[in-house]
This record gives C-alpha cells, sequence and structure tokens, in this order.
C-alpha cells in the first residue's frame, strides 16, 4: 500500500488494535481518537475507515462526530503509521512557541501562522501540536480544543490537560464560545449585516478530498457577516460563525457571492490570479478573536493581531485603489 509518509520517516503496518477509552480519553470525537492513534495516516483515509464500517465502537459502526465514553471498546483497523519520525527543526519549534498569547495551567492560546497545519499527517511532518509538543515535552496530553484550516491564521486554542479539554468542548456545544474572523472577499459588499443561514453538506472529490456545498439536505449552518472597510475591488469582511461546521465562512462567503480572495478551492480563479499578483499567497481568513467562559465562570477574551502578510497585502496590494470610509472598526 502506498504511504504518504514525509522523507525520514519509518511507516510500519499494525495489526487490528482494540482499545479501551478510559476516563481521560472521554467525550472526544472518534475522528479525533483516531487521529491520535494513527500518526502519519492521512485525513481522508480516516473518514473512509469510518465510512466503510472498519472501525468499530462496542462492535458497531460510529459517524465521525460520534463521542466516546468510559468503557467503550473501539477497534482500529490495520494501517500504515509514522514512526520514529525525526524532531522538527529548532527554529520551527521556537518560531511557534513565540506565537503563544495566553497560557496557564490549562491552556494554550496561540496566533497560528497562516500555511501551518494544526495537526501532521497527509505529507506534513510537524503540525502545531507537534511543534508545540517539542516546545514543551511536559505536556504530553497536550490536545486541540478546536481546529483551522491551515491556510487560517489567528486564534487557536488548545488544552493542557483533558479535563479542560472536556470543558472546553461541552461549552462548544452549549453555544457558549463566540469566534469572529476577518475575511477579505472579491467585491463590494452592499448588504449590510447579514445572518446567512444555509444548510452544508459534505461531499467527497476523487482521491478523498473533503469538499463542502450548500444543500437543503446537509447540516444546519449560520454565520453573521458585516462589512469591516471597503477596499475598492475588495471588502473586508468580519464574520462570526454560529455553528462549526467544515469551511463554513469560505462555503458561506462564496455562496453569498463574495468568494474569499485566495482561496483555491471555493473562490474565483480570476480574483485569486490578481490578488496573487499584488502579493496574496494565501486564503485571505484570519481567526480574530474567541471568547469562552473559564472554569470559574469569568470571560475570557483572546485577540490575534492581523498576520503581516494579510496586512501586507491590505497596504500594498490594494493600496493603488481609493478606500471608502469604514463602515465599522476592526478589533
Amino acid at each position: 500500500m502506498h504511504t504518504n509518509s514525509p522523507p525520514g520517516e519509518i511507516a510500519q503496518r499494525t495489526a487490528v488494535r482494540k482499545l479501551t477509552i478510559t476516563a481521560d480519553d472521554a467525550d472526544q470525537r472518534i475522528d479525533n481518537f483516531l487521529r491520535r492513534h494513527l500518526p502519519g495516516v492521512p485525513k481522508s483515509r480516516v473518514y473512509r475507515f469510518l465510512r466503510r464500517g472498519e472501525v468499530r465502537v462496542n462492535g458497531g459502526r460510529v459517524r465521525a462526530d460520534h463521542r466516546l465514553q468510559t468503557g467503550d471498546v473501539v477497534r482500529i483497523p490495520p494501517a500504515h503509521i509514522n514512526k520514529a519520525a525525526p524532531p522538527p527543526a529548532r527554529s520551527r519549534v521556537d518560531d511557534l512557541a513565540a506565537s503563544v498569547i495566553f497560557e496557564d495551567k490549562y491552556l494554550l492560546v496561540i496566533n497560528k501562522p497562516g500555511g501551518v497545519a494544526v495537526h501532521g499527517g497527509s505529507g506534513i511532518s510537524h503540525g502545531v501540536v507537534e511543534l508545540l509538543r517539542a516546545a514543551r515535552p511536559q505536556f504530553k496530553d497536550l490536545s486541540l480544543v478546536h481546529r483551522l484550516d491551515r491556510e487560517t491564521s489567528g486564534c487557536l486554542v488548545l488544552a493542557k490537560r483533558r479535563s479542560a479539554l472536556r470543558a472546553l468542548h461541552q461549552l462548544f456545544r452549549e453555544g457558549r464560545v463566540e469566534k469572529n474572523y476577518l475575511a477579505l472577499v472579491a467585491g463590494d459588499w452592499q448588504q449590510g449585516e447579514q445572518l446567512i443561514d444555509a444548510p452544508l453538506l459534505v461531499t467527497n472529490r476523487r482521491g478523498g478530498e473533503r469538499h463542502v456545498v450548500v444543500a437543503t439536505d446537509g447540516k444546519a449552518a449560520k454565520t453573521r457577516v458585516k462589512l469591516s472597510r471597503a477596499y475598492g475591488n475588495y471588502s473586508l469582511m468580519q464574520c462570526q460563525p454560529l455553528s462549526g461546521r467544515t469551511h463554513q465562512i469560505r462555503v458561506h462567503l462564496a455562496a453569498a457571492g463574495h468568494p474569499i480572495a485566495g482561496d483555491e478551492r471555493y473562490g474565483n480563479p480570476d480574483v485569486n490570479a490578481r490578488a496573487h499578483a499584488h502579493g496574496l499567497q494565501r486564503l485571505f481568513l484570519h481567526a480574530q478573536s474567541i471568547s469562552f467562559p473559564d472554569l470559574n465562570g469569568n470571560e475570557q477574551h483572546f485577540v490575534a493581531p492581523l498576520a503581516d502578510d494579510l496586512e501586507s497585502f491590505l497596504q500594498g496590494g490594494v493600496s493603488g485603489r481609493k478606500r471608502r470610509r469604514s463602515r465599522s472598526t476592526t478589533k
């Protein structure tokens, strides 16, 4: 079987494994659990295992969003996993460690750079989790609380303890976490503040690539959007997702007729080509802030300044276009 192991990694084929869920692993999604136990296996293959029923929980098939409980027995199918991966370059570890916005005994909040995946795998040796574990080897349970696309920069929360991870996942389920993004879209936004309410369906392209479309049989998804500032042929939007669907903001804005600049999957090729010619090298999407109550009920609010490459594009790539007066301000 072909593997996507990065150079220098050793791919080892495992046998069928059956693991019993302990209290430390309880309440996490099965797909996240599998990715921890199948290092280097492409995400698309993990989801294929689930769709085909090769993964079983207590002998039964489960969906990717199934949450594990203490005492569950998980069957993990044979797979090629990466062993003995070389350590990441010290410069990469130090750069990511320098991006920490906040830290206490429960949490780490970082300003994730664009272009850095949250997890290794699918040809990526080291993502945020692996780099931070290299920087803080004492935090063996460091885990993602939520995800950002590889190209998206900004606020990313990680839990140091399983108890904190479970508590934050509960806050997400209760809708008590507020996230705000900045997105530069094509065109002159004239719709004022809008609530985009369009159900989203995840499909799979050739090769297992996940793709999301607006569909009546999709899952409910809502995003609140408003103009922050107009830049000629672009509009800088503030976006607040009220649900947490895959690629939600990207698909909703594209469906509204204003795709995000630099979005190679859902965007406009001509818009992307012009933006690239003026210096934009990636998706213009930035997780500006995240807010939630801490374990004592006190509201916590974290803000990540707009990434340097995106700020440079605003100041340089669109500087020749006349700016209209801001209708609201960024934080």
